[in-house]
């Protein structure tokens, strides 16, 4: 391995433990996932933190999980339009989410947290039963981990 692999090697692994280690510490996979970023395009990490919050859980409804939506405010940060005549802009960031889509389904099978978890967290059974059984520990910290490693290798490409 060259010293520059080597060193993007351990830049990866950084930015993926930090988004790990920000979920361990309380925030939710949004706001691991963009927090671990945010400076880096731009964004203060506590206006970062603030604006995720509410995509945790696949925004409270099981949804898209929050790693992922996470990680689609980075590639936004990164390429999308910030004027409404940029129709070229909003174009290839939209080609970029369907892209980041598909690799984290080609790893996941799903980008929905109802899916990744195995029951809704959006009702009080199924937020019960994904506390019980130890899921926010056991599935989502591999969620955040491989949001953040398809967004590194994407935006070295």
């Amino acid at each position: 391995m060259s010293i520059i692999e080597n060193v993007w090697s351990n830049l990866m692994s950084t930015k993926s433990e930090e988004a790990v280690e920000r979920f361990g510490k309380g925030f939710n996979c949004s706001q691991a996932v963009l927090g671990s970023f945010s400076e880096q395009f731009g964004l203060d990490c506590d206006k970062a933190c603030k604006v995720a919050t509410g995509f945790g859980g696949g925004m409270r409804m099981g949804g898209t999980c929050g790693a992922v939506t996470g990680a689609f405010m980075v590639l936004g940060l990164k390429y999308g339009n910030s004027t409404a005549k940029d129709k070229e802009g909003k174009a290839k960031t939209y080609k970029i989410i369907e892209e980041y889509t598909n690799r984290f389904k080609s790893r996941s099978s799903s980008v929905a947290c109802r899916e990744l978890l195995g029951c809704d967290i959006s009702t009080p059974e199924g937020m019960k039963e994904a506390r019980d059984k130890g899921l926010f520990s056991s599935i989502c910290p591999r969620m955040v981990q491989d949001a953040v490693e398809i967004l590194e290798e994407m935006l070295s490409e």
